[in-house]
């Protein structure tokens, strides 16, 4: 966004020199800013061969970190940017504890303006630890790609209690809970160097509370989409999407079940990688089904996501899942390959592609035609096996579902230190919803929460032979008669699929995805009404996806990124105008 009127102001500071030269540097600084104003250069512009400061909007972390390691601008000076991006920090007893000094700003597209709401809290610590962080690139250099880089992490990823930022799953039912441990992802990340700027709102439970419209959560509210007025974020990792889609933070982690993180970077025209079960551990991650939730990356760029899934990925004893892939985890950032699709076959599942809107159809077939531009080889049709039907394997995969969360949810509880409202079953969350109606079951949209409801008066159902006759099924149908046997069967190796279709089979397979931009809605598609959102409308953005069997990640970031440079999707549109936040670098330096 440009910023100008600011430069000339800034200037005249330096006229308490009294030298020539210095003078004569004022003087210069002068007329460049007003040339600047003339011909409308920004105003992050640096004199003297230093060029301009990132623009926070599309920066990525390679450029960010760049500036850090020239000195250009601080971690402090980005921890600054963050916090007035729209931040909000609440504790248990709902009073704000940010600085007073950004309370002016802190709600510029978070709460105010747009309302996007896209942040629950912002860590209280950030500007201390972002200045340990700075002074330790003075004195021993930094860590590694990430050191000093604001991420932002889902509600349902705890950190430290002792920081001073919430672990809720966006629930006030878990308002001032103590968690025994921060969760394994934060820690890895934290350990690369990286600030973990705040958590992301989420649709509440990770979407798993009852049938209400993605991004809600009772302490959050509704959030939106920035590329439509009122438009649907799509879930459960909707906060992390619509900050990561604006530039709240130079990334974000959510976490998916079933297309919980490609399904809200599809809507807001980001790149997002669901891991392979068990490559990123789930300890201290409130839990759906530990045989299909996975923690990974959300940001705008496939390089972004590979730095980022580096830094999570590897063995955990806390989570045995991890145990079992390989040894080392590789550098994702050796696969960025421009010509990563040269020679690559890739196979399109035509028959699952039914009902695709005709917007996304079309665009999925121009990217067929660029990926053979490309160098590779597209087998189409290259079908799942008969039988496979997306809502068939559904109809399992929610018994499997439904169990492994009563377990999960009540094994966590049981592990928190504690708990101030009480809650340590899904009956005791149903009964505090119900207790607190006005927070939580909030009328119109937001009153449903059937799905936790069901398990109130049930067994452990995973000892019932339904629930492992499902679990065999989903397993058979995303893996042999799935993504293993369409690989297989047509000498594949990705398989290509419009984002909207893409979840189910890398969900009940535990295999990987990647999402890249793939389009936008054209601006005479019919504006849906808003029932809290609106679930189409001109510019809404929609993705591509690259899915791959187990542990293929290496190569699903390299056909991504080869797919994504070549097409530069993502930057053919921006955010309505009121939902990009104006603060950047320069308006907070050297105040």
């Amino acid at each position: 966004m440009i910023r100008r009127g600011h430069s000339a102001a800034r200037t005249t500071r330096g006229l308490s020199s009294t030298t020539l030269l210095s003078a004569t540097v004022v003087a210069l600084g002068l007329s460049v800013a007003a040339y600047a104003d003339y011909i409308h250069i920004p105003h992050n512009w640096r004199l003297f061969g230093m060029g301009p400061l990132p623009d926070l909007y599309e920066a990525g972390i390679e450029e960010i970190q760049d500036g850090l390691k020239k000195k250009r601008f601080t971690s402090v000076d980005l921890v600054k940017v963050s916090v007035l991006l729209g931040a909000v920090n609440s504790c248990a007893d709902g009073t704000n504890i940010a600085s007073q000094a950004y309370l002016a700003r802190i709600e510029e597209v978070n709460l105010k303006g747009p309302a996007l709401r896209a942040v629950l809290e912002t860590n209280p610590s950030a500007l201390e630890q972002a200045a340990q962080l700075d002074k330790e690139r003075e004195t021993s250099g930094p860590r590694g790609p990430l050191h000093g880089i604001p991420i932002l992490l889902k509600d349902n990823i705890a950190t430290l209690s002792s920081e001073g930022m919430q672990t809720t799953a966006g629930s006030y039912a878990l308002l001032g809970a103590v968690v025994d441990g921060e969760a394994s992802v934060a820690a890895k990340l934290r350990a690369a160097g990286a600030l973990l700027l705040g958590k992301c709102s989420l649709s509440e439970w990770a979407n798993w509370r009852g049938t209400v419209p993605s991004g809600f959560c009772g302490r959050g509210g509704q959030g939106t989409n920035p590329y439509v007025p009122l438009g649907n974020p799509s879930g459960s990792s909707s906060g992390s999407g619509i900050a990561g889609a604006v530039g709240l933070a130079a990334g974000t982690l959510g976490t998916e079940t079933d297309g919980s993180i490609v399904s809200p970077s599809s809507h807001c025209n980001l790149v997002g990688l669901k891991p392979t079960v068990g490559l990123t551990s789930r300890a201290g991650v409130i839990p759906i089904s530990e045989h299909q939730d996975s923690v990974g990356p959300m940001c705008r760029t496939v390089a972004d996501c590979a730095l980022v899934l580096g830094a999570i990925a590897g063995r955990d004893p806390r989570d045995n899942y991890t145990l079992g892939q390989p040894a080392r985890v590789p550098d994702y950032t050796r696969a960025l390959r421009a010509d990563g699709l040269r020679g690559v076959r890739l196979g399109v599942p035509r028959r699952a592609l039914a009902g695709v809107d005709a917007h996304v159809l079309a665009a999925f077939e121009g990217a067929l035609a660029d990926v053979r531009t490309l160098g590779a080889a597209v087998v189409d049709p290259a079908d799942f096996a008969d039988g496979w039907d997306a809502d068939a394997v559904w109809a399992r995969e929610e018994v499997v579902l439904r169990a492994d969360f009563r377990a999960g949810v009540h094994a966590y509880l049981a592990r928190l230190l504690r708990v101030p409202t009480g809650v340590r079953t899904v009956a005791d969350l149903v009964r505090f919803n119900e207790e607190n109606r006005e927070k939580e079951l909030v009328e119109p949209y937001w009153t449903d929460q059937s799905t936790c409801a069901r398990f109130v008066k049930s067994n452990d159902a995973r000892q019932d032979t339904e629930f492992w006759d499902a679990l065999a099924y989903d397993y058979r149908m995303g893996r042999q008669d799935g993504i293993d046997g369409l690989l297989k069967k047509y000498e594949v190796d990705a398989i290509l699929m419009p984002t909207v279709k893409a979840s189910r089979p890398a969900a009940v397979a535990g295999y990987p995805v990647i999402t890249v931009p793939l389009g936008f809605q054209p601006p005479g598609v019919a504006l849906a009404e808003a029932n809290p959102t609106r679930m189409n409308g001109p510019n809404m953005p929609f993705g591509i996806s690259f899915l791959g069997t187990a542990y293929s990640e290496f190569q699903l970031i390299q056909y991504a990124y080869a797919y994504e440079q070549a097409t530069k999707h993502r930057l053919e549109k921006k955010a309505y105008p009121e939902a990009i936040p104006k603060t950047q670098l320069a308006d907070v330096m050297d105040k």
